[in-house]
């Protein structure tokens, strides 16, 4: 598959899941932000990997779970938003993504005059 296309098809996804993601945080996680930080799909289009980043959670991991238990329901909600852009979906698969999280950590300790994170 052209790259260019594979990238277009990646892009929609990850706005598509976005907006799948705040409705159910609208419904099923009250105060919870995800966000959809990137969507790598397989050159075979048989898998799409979704990194999400949460925020403020404290229980990540339980949250996770709950979308890897429902990512069947989350997938057909994409193929409606996606309306017949593929013929077959990908198997989504999602996985934290811990990079703002760390990146918050960093911010924290320079301005608070903290140990250097560089050593």
């Amino acid at each position: 598959m052209e790259s260019n296309r594979l990238e277009r098809l990646e892009s929609q996804m990850q706005k598509d899941l976005a907006e799948i993601f705040r409705e159910l945080a609208q419904n099923q996680f009250r105060g919870v932000l995800f966000t959809i930080t990137r969507v790598r799909v397989s050159a075979d289009l048989s898998i799409a990997r979704v990194n999400l980043s949460l925020f403020p959670v404290k229980d990540k991991d339980t949250i996770l779970e709950w979308i890897k238990e429902h990512s069947k329901s989350i997938k057909d909600l994409l193929v409606k938003k996606m309306k017949g852009s593929l013929r077959k979906m990908p198997e989504l698969y999602f996985y934290l993504d811990e990079s703002l999280d760390a990146e918050a950590e960093i911010d924290r300790i320079l301005k608070q005059g903290g140990d250097s994170p560089i050593k």
